[in-house]
């Protein structure tokens, strides 16, 4: 016996209404545990930018938010003027959602090479802090590779100058596994620490002006503003030289960089 038209309609109805409600559900009760998870993610990138993480060394998670909160303190800053505002909750801030935000930020120029959009009113960076001491800085960096954005950090050392780059990492990308993807391969990630970011005068003091370059072909033996490119990733790894310099400069943390210069706090 053959069902109806208005039979199978009716139960194929019933069977989305169904399985709607299910995903539904699962997607609520999974965003909380999924939103800790990007919170997790973060904070082991902030650690491993500084060298307090061996990502190859995995740790609990109640293990990594006690290396995080006994050494790292988020900041609120206005990206203007690189002063800090006390006034922005740094645990619930969302620099990402304040860059879409027309309210909350301005349009980036046009064509620049990172290929930034907008640009946030306000940033969150970080401060590593040991002994009561300010040892670094930590600054979120993004801007486009060849198929995505990248997401990631910088951390530049205070002493003696503001200008040694501690560490570089990315969190989020979506780069072509073994040619752009090899922004996350430890090696290449293991150029960065001692680089120079900015140019210096006369009297080996930094400028404003950023220097540190990824070179196609490979770096000079020695010279402490260049990094290796990326074999086979050329667009991602002009990218990633584009990126830094762009949150490195006037439109990004220079300002703030500057202060941080004079102050050290």
């Amino acid at each position: 016996m053959g069902y109806s038209v208005k039979y199978i309609m009716g139960f194929a109805a019933s069977v989305c209404f169904v399985c709607g409600i299910f995903v539904s559900v699962s997607a609520v009760s999974l965003r909380t545990k999924q939103e800790a998870n990007k919170v997790l993610d973060k904070q082991k990138k902030v650690l491993s930018v500084v060298g307090l993480l061996d990502e190859s060394n995995p740790k609990t998670p109640e293990e990594i938010s006690k290396i995080f909160a006994d050494n790292i303190q988020p900041k609120i800053i206005k990206l203007a003027d690189g002063s800090y505002d006390e006034k922005i909750e740094a645990a619930s801030f969302d620099q990402v959602k304040y860059a879409k935000d027309p309210a909350t930020s301005k349009a980036a120029p046009a064509g620049n090479p990172a290929g930034v959009a907008r640009i946030p009113n306000h940033a969150q960076v970080y401060h590593l802090v040991r002994g009561g001491k300010i040892e670094a800085i930590i600054l979120p960096i993004e801007g486009k590779g060849l198929w995505s954005t990248l997401y990631g950090y910088v951390a530049l050392k205070r002493k003696p100058d503001t200008n040694t780059i501690m560490g570089l990492t990315f969190y989020q990308h979506a780069e072509t596994p073994g040619l752009g993807g090899e922004v996350d391969n430890p090696l290449w990630k293991s150029q960065w620490p001692g680089k120079l970011a900015f140019a210096t005068d006369a009297a080996g003091k930094p400028t404003k002006a950023p220097k540190i370059t990824v070179v196609k072909g490979g770096a000079k033996p020695g010279d402490p503003y260049q990094v290796d490119g990326l074999s086979g990733a050329t667009i991602t790894a002009r990218g990633v030289h584009h990126l830094v310099r762009f949150w490195l400069g006037d439109l990004g943390f220079g300002p703030y960089i500057t202060q941080f210069r004079v102050a050290g706090k």
